[in-house]
């Protein structure tokens, strides 16, 4: 399986004091680039775990905005199960259930309510899926407003790849019947000791909204999984995301290719990512995100160089993006329909800034 070595790192939160330290998975494809055959491979391991213990059950993943969009994307299509997650962007003309995440950078959180409505009775279970679990106190209020809205309706579950509960939160999910499927237990006593300790000496490039040109191409086919969907279905939408993609690049042997994907955007560009890898030499795939980390020039800390940019979703949105490397072809896909183009011009420019010139732009939806 997995130690905790091989998938954590400890990073800094910037002006975070709520928690002072994030714990980045080094496999997982979101903040470290890394093969989406790698990431895969790890949930599918979880897959494992959840199919193990509910083979006979009706289920529906809900994935966690933004960090564990594609763990539980995977995990639907692996069991062919019902699939939502969370966000914190706006869906026109649906109701939500809101609910918070105290210690994040944004702390808001949505589930779309119709959705929730429209499935309910059709499954016995609804397993929330994360990438790292520390109280589970952020999943008990969604749990509690579900229970309060739907009483008796099905039972809850939880899968993460991290777990770093202690005995008495997790004496609150036993005593509560929510059964908990984790790869690793963490041990978060020395996290914010490690994260104070570190120097933050990295490299930070500021925005660059500079006009950038860029291929840019618009693909058919999309399913947004912000709103329930079936993991089958996804999966056969994000194979003809990638049929159109082969289309369009001339992988070869010799290539060394990197796709980015965008804040919650995440399942399609590791799906990508994987199938590259079938023509290509050496393919990495990591995403945009929200979270404001700190960057350091340490060898075993797990950031170095840090982007600011500004959102393809929101001009207003400050994002980031993390060590960026040399390329022959970079592939950005995203599902932003934002008209404006400074957030791409910026994410572009810190692209091109790394040495990268051939660069496609991708959008789904």
């Amino acid at each position: 399986m997995y130690t905790e070595n091989e998938l954590v790192g400890i990073a800094k939160r910037e002006n975070n004091n709520k928690r002072k330290y994030l714990v980045v998975n080094k496999l997982q494809g979101k903040h470290v680039p890394v093969s989406g055959r790698t990431a895969f491979n790890m949930f599918d391991k979880l897959a494992e775990k959840v199919r193990a213990a509910y083979n006979d059950e009706k289920l529906l993943l809900i994935g966690f905005a933004e960090t564990a969009t594609a763990i539980g994307a995977r995990l639907a299509v692996c069991l062919d199960s019902y699939y939502m997650q969370t966000t914190r962007e706006v869906i026109d003309n649906v109701e939500y259930l809101f609910f918070t995440e105290s210690h994040s950078h944004a702390t808001e959180q949505k589930l779309v309510k119709n959705d929730v409505d429209s499935v309910i009775d059709k499954v016995s279970r609804i397993v929330f899926v994360e990438d790292e679990v520390t109280t589970g106190s952020t999943i008990l209020k969604i749990i509690d407003i579900i229970e309060r809205l739907y009483p008796n309706k099905v039972s809850f579950s939880v899968a993460s790849l991290l777990n770093g509960m202690d005995k008495d939160a997790m004496n609150i999910y036993n005593n509560r019947n929510i059964s908990v499927h984790y790869l690793v237990k963490t041990n978060h006593s020395e996290y914010t000791a490690i994260a104070e300790g570190v120097a933050g000496d990295g490299e930070y490039a500021a925005e660059n909204t500079d006009e950038a040109s860029v291929e840019e191409y618009r693909l058919n086919g999309y399913i947004n999984a912000r709103r329930l969907c079936i993991g089958s279905e996804y999966n056969k939408a994000c194979e003809s995301l990638w049929t159109q993609i082969e289309k369009v690049c001339n992988f070869n042997r010799t290539e060394k290719v990197l796709v980015i994907g965008t804040e919650e955007f995440m399942y399609p560009s590791l799906y990508t990512a994987s199938r590259i890898e079938d023509k290509a030499g050496c393919v990495f795939c990591h995403s945009t995100t929200r979270s404001p980390i700190e960057v350091s020039r340490e060898d075993n800390y797990p950031l170095h160089r840090r982007f600011e940019l500004s959102s393809l979703y929101d001009d207003n949105r400050q994002t980031y993006i993390y060590d960026i490397g040399e390329y022959d072809t970079v592939i950005i896909i995203t599902d932003s329909q934002n008209n404006s183009y400074k957030g791409l011009n910026t994410l572009v420019n810190a692209v091109k800034s790394s040495g990268n010139e051939n660069i496609k732009l991708f959008r789904w939806c």
